[in-house]
């Protein structure tokens, strides 16, 4: 492969500083022409504080910079805007990937261990089955500004163990006038929005229509969405405000997974099976609202309503064996090999668990003289969710100084239904499977969920001295998760489970001088298991996910616990820069346990114990005249703090060394205390940087450069990592007017081969000869893009 090796972080980072001299200008040059908003929300919603005064790390990206740095969606926004931030290609599709921040992960898939918690206007998006995130359904065209709160911070509620995303989406009082905006290139991929917005003295009015459509860079990986954003809002002076919003999304997305590495190194675009489809849905509105009660209270409120349908059909390979019955064959789901030839046979074995049809009729292993050798998975889930939120500030004077109290109570229920299928099939010539109507009865899921969230907040502000500020924060959530079969046939399914906890934290910044801040807290705050982890929690029972539920013991709720300092500050010559470090420790956390499958999707989820993650993040960002640049690294050192064993039959040490020590069971390895967390890039740096040819005229790139990660599955650190890569991206832009602006982007100019993620599989299950467990999910290639921007 044409791959560029970094040998050791150290060298990444110098390579990158000596490109260096060039990006945070990027947002420097906004503060100089542009300014951004230096108002942070330390709360789901209302009244925001300097960023000054904020006793965590904070990173704000507003829409002028989201213009300038044409992007595709929010995940690549964040990717290359925000420190600490990395995507993965799990799914290779550009609108599901997942996003780690600080070692945690939001992410659209079910089975991930989700710990950021997402807003969008004061509403939590994470979905009410898995906490996932629907990257998809989030228009960046109708985005007005992106803020991201670093560490526990328990007034966001519930995933908030890493840290709170939020997004604020435009208003007419943000945006007035008509934009079009378009762009397309390589992979087949148009990207387009339309935009007006407008307003008086009291009413104001904005909408938005946003379109993604592309064939993809792999095979069969065609994909398309269009969202619509529109809000109504009306003013009254400074004292009252109100707006209602309505969005609507609906996407259709090709993901085709992660590809053996052996298949990679013979041709890149290939898929390992086909098709891997997800439909999304969705309707949501928001109303909210705040109105000064005096010069001193201000009351501000919020309701929403989330309906969100998810239908996902996913072919892959069979997780059945053939068994012969004397002159017959009929599949199988598990056999004990008696005589050790790896074939069953019902003369020869035994503890031979038949499949049966959903008439209760053995399933053939031939259909029309072909082999049964594939799956499809099918399911729809059906989400909806609704909630509100009321919340009283209050400023007023303690002790002669200045102080700024907050509290509010909020509930929201989510109810899901999930039902899921397996049917078996044929794999064809081209990896995609059939369809042949035979379903297995053990795989029938009809499952319906319900989370209640009641939750009491507080935060207050105090002004120690003219310098100094103490801030004080808590939150009291009770959960309640009720679990329901709708078959019938598992009773033993249905559970009540409930989750109370208040979680506080301790905040505090110093002002040296005008121009520089120490800020330093502590605080934890919780994640409780979702409804898909508490129906798929039993080593004895494994879910292929995310398809067949069995009654499983409880789990215990994870909490997070960070510590962090830092600085941040602003030099004469306008130079912005800040340097911090942070701790966190996970109490219980969630790991799923994986018992086989194609690409390991059997398993079950378990409480593996403590995890850390400890880093440290810098950045710096300077506007020259006609040149400007930014720097940030991060380092994340993320670890099992607790020695287990781990479910991992797919690792190769079972076959390379059978008296191997860290062999502990059948398909079972012992983690060691401190072992690095797999997915976890440990050093990944930005750098990015414009020059201004003439005052319309500008040209400019950004650099990427993430460190190797261990594959999932291989959480004793066995196996190597991915090899670290660094991805050139070069823009320009040239506006002939303030109405009218063309520009091109080419990513990944050098056509680096990279891959962002790994995990252990079964590849002999499609492609008989290959013996790498090895799969990987591939960064794409070169790709370029002409576009433009009209506004009136």
């Amino acid at each position: 492969m044409n791959r560029m090796h970094i040998h050791s972080a150290q060298t990444a980072v110098a390579v990158v500083l000596a490109h260096a001299l060039a990006s945070a200008v990027y947002a420097q040059a906004q503060v100089e022409q542009h300014p951004i908003p230096e108002i942070i929300v330390t709360a789901p919603y209302g009244i925001g504080i300097d960023a000054a005064d904020v006793p965590s790390s904070v990173q704000l990206v507003a829409a002028d910079d989201i213009q300038r740095l044409h992007v595709m969606d929010v995940t690549e926004l964040l990717n290359r805007s925000f420190s600490g931030v990395n995507i993965n290609h799990a799914q290779n599709n550009p609108l599901q990937p997942d996003v780690n921040f600080r070692g945690f992960t939001a992410s659209p898939l079910l089975g991930l261990p989700q710990g950021l918690a997402v807003y969008q206007d004061g509403v939590r998006i994470n979905e009410p089955f898995g906490d996932t995130v629907n990257w998809d359904l989030i228009p960046l065209s109708a985005i007005q500004s992106v803020q991201m709160l670093g560490g526990a911070h328990p007034v966001f509620g519930l995933n908030s163990l890493g840290g709170a995303l939020s997004f604020r989406m435009k208003t007419g009082f943000d945006y007035q006038g008509t934009g079009i905006e378009a762009h397309g290139g390589s992979f087949g991929r148009i990207v387009a929005s339309l935009q007006h917005g407008g307003h008086n003295d009291s009413f104001g009015y904005y909408a938005n229509v946003d379109y993604f459509e592309e064939d993809g860079w792999r095979d069969y990986s065609k994909s398309e969405a269009i969202r619509f954003f529109g809000v109504v809002s009306w003013r009254n002076d400074e004292s009252s405000q109100l707006d209602l919003s309505l969005s609507m999304g609906d996407t259709k997305l090709r993901g085709n997974g992660a590809s053996p590495a052996e298949l990679l190194a013979i041709d890149r675009k290939q898929v390992f099976t086909h098709p891997d489809i997800t439909e999304n849905s969705q309707v949501q509105l928001i109303l909210s609202g705040q109105h000064a009660l005096s010069s001193s209270l201000v009351l501000a409120g919020n309701a929403y309503y989330r309906d969100i349908d998810t239908d996902s059909f996913n072919g892959d390979g069979t997780v059945f064996e053939e068994c012969e019955f004397g002159d017959d064959e009929f599949l199988v789901e598990d056999f004990v090999d008696l005589n050790g030839d790896g074939e069953c046979s019902a003369d020869d074995d035994d503890a031979i668990e038949v499949a049966f049809d959903m008439a209760g009729n053995p399933i053939p292993a031939e259909m029309d003289g072909e082999e049964l050798n594939a799956i499809n998975n099918i399911s729809r889930r059906r989400q909806d969710s609704y909630g509100g939120s009321l919340q009283l500030s209050w400023s007023t004077q303690l002790a002669g100084r200045a102080n700024d109290l907050l509290v509010g109570i909020a509930f929201q229920e989510g109810r899901a239904t999930f039902h899921s299928m397996t049917e078996v099939a044929r794999l064809l010539e081209n990896r995609s499977t059939s369809r042949t109507g035979i379903f297995v009865e053990e795989f029938l899921t009809d499952v319906k969920s319900e989370v209640s969230v009641a939750s009491a907040y507080f935060t207050n502000r105090l002004a120690l001295t003219d310098r100094a500020h103490l801030t004080v924060s808590g939150r009291f959530d009770t959960t309640r998760i009720r679990l329901n079969d709708r078959t019938g046939a598992s009773p033993e399914l249905d559970g009540r489970h409930r989750f109370e906890r208040f979680n506080p934290a301790l905040g505090f910044t110093y002002r040296l001088g005008q121009a520089t801040t120490l800020y330093a807290n502590v605080g934890e705050s919780t994640r409780t298991p979702t409804p898909v982890e508490l129906a798929c929690a039993s080593a004895d029972a494994p879910c292929n996910l995310p398809n067949a539920f069995l009654a499983d013991p409880p789990l215990d709720e994870v909490v997070a616990r960070t510590a962090e300092l830092g600085l941040r500050g602003r030099a004469q010559n306008g130079m912005r820069w800040n340097i911090g470090a942070f701790y966190t420790l996970n109490r219980d956390d969630i790991l799923f346990q994986t018992t086989g499958g194609a690409q390991a999707n059997v398993g079950f989820f378990d409480n593996v114990g403590d995890t850390r993650r400890v880093g440290i993040e810098l950045g710096v960002a300077q506007q020259f005249e006609r040149f400007r640049w930014s720097f940030d690294y991060s380092l994340v050192d993320a670890t099992f703090e607790d020695s287990f064993a781990v479910n991992s039959p797919n690792h190769p040490i079972f076959e390379e060394d059978e008296d191997a020590p860290q062999i502990v069971g059948e398909g079972a390895l012992q983690v060691p205390s401190g072992a690095t967390i797999p997915g976890i890039p440990k050093h990944q740096a930005n750098f990015a940087a414009d020059f201004f040819v003439t005052r319309g005229f500008v040209i400019g790139g950004d650099l990427l450069y993430r460190s190797g990660v261990y594959l999932r599955g291989d959480e004793p650190n066995l196996l190597g990592k991915t090899d670290d890569y660094v991805v050139l991206n070069l823009h320009g832009e040239y506006r002939f007017s303030n109405h009218m602006t063309v520009y091109a982007r080419v990513e990944n100019v050098l056509d680096e081969e990279y891959e962002t993620f790994g995990l252990l599989g079964e590849p002999d299950e499609v492609f008989p000869e290959f013996d790498d467990p090895r799969f990987f999910g591939a960064g794409p290639p070169r790709g370029a893009w002409l576009g433009f921007r009209v506004r009136f």
